[in-house]
């Protein structure tokens, strides 16, 4: 494993701020829409962290493998889901023995160096009819737009506080986000969105009531190239 980026992710998870405060209903949201399109009987998730979509992917009945590259979440993810197949690995050297009906990258490609390279591998991994769910911050989102008129980012995709604190590379906007599927050689069966995102984090927690939250994720799917979070569902052109 490269010992470089392994503590890259283990720096991160012993302050991680991924499952903070309203992270978690967009989290629990991003479920709620990947389920709609769950077949088959097995599914890898990508990337884990504190297992927050996890805990629901683990109410479907599908044998379950989790690939993180952070031990501190392995050894939690381990302990909360005994009947989960986990593997501390990083995506690049993970080598797994079968192929999925479902992968989840949620919340993954923003973070990896090469985001074409894992999508082609994830592709690999795919079992005949199987396909990919990948969800990502949006740089088109209403906040970051309004942020740069305010003169506190200097272009959507530049990389905020939180960014750095998550330790994200690069924000994808709608079309960075699907050309990556199309350069790994995937066929995007569906692009969408959710989350109307207006204000900050900070600024929603302090006021908003969760059904205006929920609300603002229903939005957001009619919105997808100004919401919050995009997604793309993918599979192989021979599918």
């Amino acid at each position: 494993m490269s010992k470089q980026e392994l503590s890259h992710l283990e720096r991160i998870s012993e302050d991680s701020l991924y499952a903070a405060g309203v992270n978690t209903a967009s989290i629990l949201y991003s479920f709620h829409i990947a389920q709609r399109h769950f077949r088959g009987t097995n599914l890898l998730e990508m990337g884990p962290a504190e297992g927050v979509m996890t805990q629901r992917l683990a109410t479907l009945g599908l044998k379950m493998t989790l690939v993180e590259g952070s031990a501190r979440f392995c050894e939690d993810l381990s302990s909360r889901f005994p009947d989960a197949t986990v593997e501390h690995a990083l995506f690049e050297e993970f080598n797994p023995s079968e192929r999925f009906d479902n992968i989840v990258l949620g919340h993954v490609l923003e973070h990896v160096q090469d985001p074409v390279d894992i999508l082609s591998r994830a592709g690999r991994w795919l079992a005949p009819g199987g396909r990919i769910f990948g969800a990502v911050p949006n740089a088109r989102s209403l906040h970051r737009q309004a942020a740069v008129i305010m003169g506190m980012l200097p272009a959507e995709d530049a990389l905020n506080e939180t960014d750095l604190h998550h330790g994200h590379r690069r924000v994808f906007n709608p079309e960075s986000f699907r050309q990556a599927f199309s350069q790994a050689g995937l066929r995007i069966d569906l692009f969408g969105g959710y989350w109307m995102k207006p204000v900050s984090n900070a600024q929603i927690e302090t006021d908003w009531t969760p059904q205006m939250i929920e609300a603002f994720m229903v939005l957001g799917e009619r919105y997808p190239d100004i919401a919050g979070e995009i997604y793309v569902l993918a599979s192989n052109p021979e599918s």
